[in-house]
């Protein structure tokens, strides 16, 4: 049995040795409170990304399809509920039944670091459309 434990055995290092020293964890600390901070700025870079995607989408649709309207909706009109994950979601008004497909491409391809999704407001369910423009945010 040379070198092994015996089951059951307690490790020679104390308890006190195993906890974490006030230093130790303010270091921890510290780096946790830099780390949320780089997050929260990320995120915020993020949606004013998002927004500025909105944006050019608006302006394509409208001067490239007709469209009379466009509203933002969802998780980017409300901060609290926008993360790293969040899209652009986006309804246009006016758009052409033969255009619609184009103009889904078209706003897809803006955002390469964020999705675009269109809402052709002529053609959704009753429920959605109804949902968005409730609270909906036309640009």
């Amino acid at each position: 049995m040379c070198g092994s434990k015996h089951v059951g055995q307690r490790d020679k290092t104390s308890m006190a040795e195993q906890r974490i020293s006030e230093e130790d964890m303010a270091v921890y600390k510290a780096a946790a409170k830099l780390q949320q901070q780089k997050e929260e700025e990320q995120l915020l870079c993020r949606r004013e990304r998002a927004w500025e995607v909105a944006r050019q989408a608006a302006a394509l649709l409208k001067t490239n399809f007709g469209a009379q309207r466009v509203a933002v909706f969802g998780s980017l009109l409300r901060s609290e509920c926008f993360n790293r994950w969040s899209d652009v979601d986006i309804a246009a008004w006016g758009l052409a039944l033969e255009d619609t497909f184009r103009a889904i491409g078209a706003v897809m391809d803006l955002g390469e670091d964020i999705e675009v999704n269109l809402v052709d407001m002529n053609t959704c369910r009753e429920s959605l459309r109804l949902s968005i423009e409730q609270e909906g945010q036309e640009i």
